[in-house]
């Protein structure tokens, strides 16, 4: 089958002093069938075209010899010569490209902002479809990316959906992800809910980590580095696939894809759908879900092209949420990797304190325009509709070891509470489930104009722009019995009044943001081997609260005062290719980012008075980096040093003095210096054997002394003993001095190792073993267990290595040719921490996630 055509503006074909035109056809190695949408280009020029659906092209040459490179997403670039007479043709004949299992090569799609090997100076790292498939098994989408340099990926509690990612020490609050090139990140906090893209691994193309400054165009850069997605597009051919598999604890998950292939019309359309559920790995994490995704596309002209994307993941799913110490989780009769205290059975029926249901479709219409032979521009509009939620509980019975069904470690017994407050009749509920309910509209914009200014110079620029509403409230949804509940709050409008399922409490206000951006770049080919670019980026982000719990319509603080940022950057770097294998690049920039809307507005629950302390995070950033590209070993070594000022940190855990309180802390102002080296290869040993590896090393420290500000569950900023104490008339929070300096950053390994080796011990046939080590992991930190100098470093978890293998085998049936692949993640049934926060006492009362066991899945696909 033709591959996918790339979505892109066609480079300007001819010259008005032509000597001749060349000729020629692009083939696959893969499949000996046609690339359509290479890129064919004169070397040292911008004269250059693209193949055609049959992988065929034609281009005109102002010089009567010279070379011509052939390149094409994921493919090694080729370079041919040419020599003919003057007004003469020549025909290169079949030029075969051969996959670069390593590097992606240049993309025209400006907006997916994905790097050149060779050209771009950031260090990179690209996973392929083939990969994803052959590797994730029952794993979360962001694990794949655990052999990657400087990644850290868990899956927290366990629960679906429910991972994070981490590079060179930044959460994802401060890595952005893009997918397609259109930024998914919390526009208020800046996470990423991996639950939401579910479904992604059934349609990524291309996924590519940019670590570090990376080479993003939107106007508010990352810190600690991009993850840019680039899923499936225009196929050149009709077909698709069918695909079942199943997996340990009822996982099992089907599905399809077809496109229609390009018509004469130049309108094709790729459908894909598929739906997942399982019991899952730990206790009480049952989900489901529904993954869709839908391209439509018509290239209207040779400099016209739209292009419409539709995805999103139903879901929901019971979470672990509730961390327990090391010791608590050995006295269980589940033991560590599996138990789980925040569910347990209603009706017969499992049951969860902790529970999250969500649905998040993106769309985006995409238009790609050829504006003359040397200008193109893309524009993507975009659309997001979230909505959902996750599952508390209000009552002090579901912690409490009397109402479960036999014993502190086991289920809860939901039928007992249920029973109690029946019994209470006219009294109202003690115990009920309510939502915390998060929605949102967001809208944005994101259009580059990109100018092949001369043979050496390419500019490009332009505006990010972004508007989200989030709606957040709590609502009553299951009354345990009940005939009703007294919300006896005296700050809730509602407050003193009986409240059934469906009404709010507690929290219910909006939140919004508006971000408008511009951003620049200029590229100069000082020669074929060296290349410099220079970038930079302004943005004003504007945040504004509602609250409609606390104030009245007509009350003037229902609405807060907009708050205004202005955001700066500015980056460069160099890349010089010392030989056709060696090159070295370096990086430095620095910019200045807006808070998030959390640390703006502190207590959005009660409030809607802004934190007048809030400011911008600066951000430092130098790298130097070494490739070596040979026919079998290809290598790359980076050095970075980022440094950190005024960072702002908003997190919570349970109170170590009362287990059935969460504290959440805001924390301003703090410093960190994050460094590092990173080594990674590949090496073709035979044509069958190949083996590849990564080491990387962190030294992430906090080098500064803070403040916290505490609050409740709720959000409430908590007041020291309800008492004025400086006598100013009002209420003193409760703040506690953090003594952070010289703490090794936590919540990620600092130090990781990755090797592994496939064989294709048939021609349709391959296995992998994957090892993956992760050592000096420090605890997170309870910032009240830090409130005097000198204690030390954070607990350090112990250090662990796992071991994955897997199988893929390709054969047909009948007509249809198929794909089975089997995976096994750790093999060895290892038992190992994965998360860790310190409450003060190192290893005796750390709250700890354990990571899964032994996992395994099968999986078959059928194409037709």
């Amino acid at each position: 089958m033709r591959k996918l055509l790339l979505l892109a503006m066609l480079f300007a074909s001819a010259t008005i002093f032509a000597q001749g035109t060349i000729t020629g056809k692009v083939i696959d190695s893969a499949t000996d069938g046609p690339l359509p949408g290479a890129n064919v280009k004169v070397v040292g020029t911008s004269n250059g075209t693209m193949t055609d659906f049959d992988g065929n092209f034609s281009l005109e040459v102002g010089k009567s010899s010279g070379k011509v490179v052939v390149s094409f997403v994921g493919f090694m670039a080729t370079e041919v010569e040419f020599n003919i007479a003057e007004g003469g043709t020549q025909d290169l004949g079949n030029i075969v490209l051969g996959a670069d299992e390593n590097a992606l090569d240049e993309i025209v799609v400006t907006s997916y902002s994905l790097a050149i090997d060779r050209k771009t100076p950031v260090a990179v790292s690209t996973i392929k479809a083939g990969d994803i498939a052959l590797k994730l098994g029952t794993q979360e989408f962001p694990e794949i990316l655990k052999n990657t340099p400087g990644i850290y990926a868990t899956r927290q509690g366990g629960g679906y959906g429910d991972a994070r990612v981490n590079i060179r020490g930044f959460s994802s609050e401060n890595v952005a992800v893009m997918i397609n090139g259109i930024p998914v990140n919390d526009m208020e906090n800046g996470r990423v809910y991996w639950s939401n893209w579910a479904g992604l691994g059934d349609v990524t193309k291309t996924m590519q980590v940019q670590r570090g400054l990376g080479a993003s165009k939107v106007a508010v850069p990352s810190i600690g580095g991009t993850i840019n997605i680039v899923t499936k597009s225009i196929d050149a051919e009709e077909g698709g696939n069918v695909f079942a598999g199943v997996g340990n604890n009822g996982y099992s998950k089907y599905g399809m894809t077809y496109s229609t292939g390009v018509g004469e019309n130049g309108f094709a359309a790729t459908v894909s759908a598929a739906k997942i559920q399982g019991d899952g790995y730990v206790d009480g994490t049952e989900f489901s879900g529904y993954n869709y995704f839908v391209n439509l596309s018509k290239q209207i002209n040779e400099d016209h092209l739209l292009s419409f994307n539709a995805f999103g993941a139903q879901q929901e799913h019971g979470q672990h949420y509730t961390r327990q110490t090391i010791a608590e989780y050995n006295r269980t009769e589940a033991g560590p990797q599996r138990f789980n205290a925040d569910w347990g059975y209603k009706n017969g029926e499992v049951y969860n304190t902790a529970f999250n249901f969500y649905h998040k479709p993106q769309m985006s219409l995409n238009h790609y325009w050829t504006l003359s032979e040397n200008t193109e521009i893309s524009t993507a509009l975009y659309a997001s509709f979230g909505s959902g939620g996750g599952r508390r509980t209000r009552g002090d019975k579901f912690s409490n070891n009397d109402y479960r069904l036999g014993g502190f470690d086991q289920p809860i017994d939901f039928d007992r509470i249920v029973d109690e407050n029946m019994q209470l009749g006219t009294l109202g509920a003690s115990d009920i489930i309510y939502a915390s309910r998060n929605s949102h509209n967001w809208y944005g914009v994101l259009s580059t104009f990109k100018n092949f200014t001369t043979d050496k110079l390419t500019l490009s620029g332009g505006i990010d722009g972004r508007y989200y509403v989030g709606s957040h409230y709590y609502e009553i949804t299951d009354l345990l019995g009940g005939d009703y509940w007294l919300n006896e709050s005296s700050s809730d409008l509602n407050g003193g009044t009986a409240l059934v399922v469906g009404d709010k409490f507690g929290k219910d206000y909006d939140g919004t943001v508006l971000r408008g951006g511009l951003f620049g770049q200029a590229e100069y080919d000082v020669t074929d081997d060296f290349n410099v670019f220079m970038a930079a980026d302004i943005s004003n982000t504007s945040y504004q609260v509602e609250n409609f719990m606390k104030f009245e319509a007509n009350d003037p603080e229902r609405t807060s005062e907009t708050v205004d940022f202005l955001g700066y950057g500015i980056k460069g770097g160099a890349n010089y290719n010392l030989t056709s294998n060696h090159n070295v690049f370096a990086n430095v920039g620095y910019f200045s980012k807006a808070p998030f809307l959390t640390n703006v507005f502190q207590n959005t629950t009660s409030s809607t008075e802004a934190n007048t302390d809030a400011r911008n995070e600066k951000v430092f950033s130098a790298e130097l980096g070494y490739g070596y590209r040979g026919p079998a070993f290809k290598a790359n070594v980076n050095l970075y040093r980022t440094s950190w000022l005024d960072k702002a940190i908003t997190n919570g855990y349970p109170n170590p003095a009362d287990r059935d309180m969460m504290l959440f802390y805001n924390i301003a102002g703090v410093n960190a210096l994050h460094q590092g080296i990173e080594l990674d290869f590949s090496y073709n040993v035979t044509d069958r054997f190949k083996v590849s590896g990564m080491v990387s090393l962190g030294d992430w420290t906090w080098t500064n002394n803070v403040s916290a500000t505490l609050k409740d569950q709720d959000g409430a900023i908590i007041y020291d003993d309800e008492e004025d104490l400086d006598g100013d008339g009002d209420l003193e929070p409760r703040t506690v001095n953090v003594y952070s300096e010289g703490l090794k950053v936590g919540d990620a390994a600092q130090t990781t190792f990755a090797v592994g080796g496939s064989y294709d011990f048939a021609d349709n046939s391959t296995v992998f073993v994957d090892y993956n080590y992760a050592g000096d992991m420090y605890s997170s930190y309870f910032v009240e267990a830090r409130n005097s100098p000198g204690m030390g470093n954070t607990w350090e978890a112990p250090e662990y290595g796992l071991f994955d293998f897997g199988l893929r085998h390709k054969f047909d049936v009948g007509p249809l040719a198929a794909t089975f692949n089997g995976k096994v993640n750790n093999i060895f049934d290892t038992e190992y921490i994965s998360d860790a926060n310190d409450q003060g006492n190192g290893y005796k009362d750390a709250q700890v996630y354990y990571g899964a066991g032994r996992t395994y899945s099968v999986s078959l696909k059928l194409n037709f």
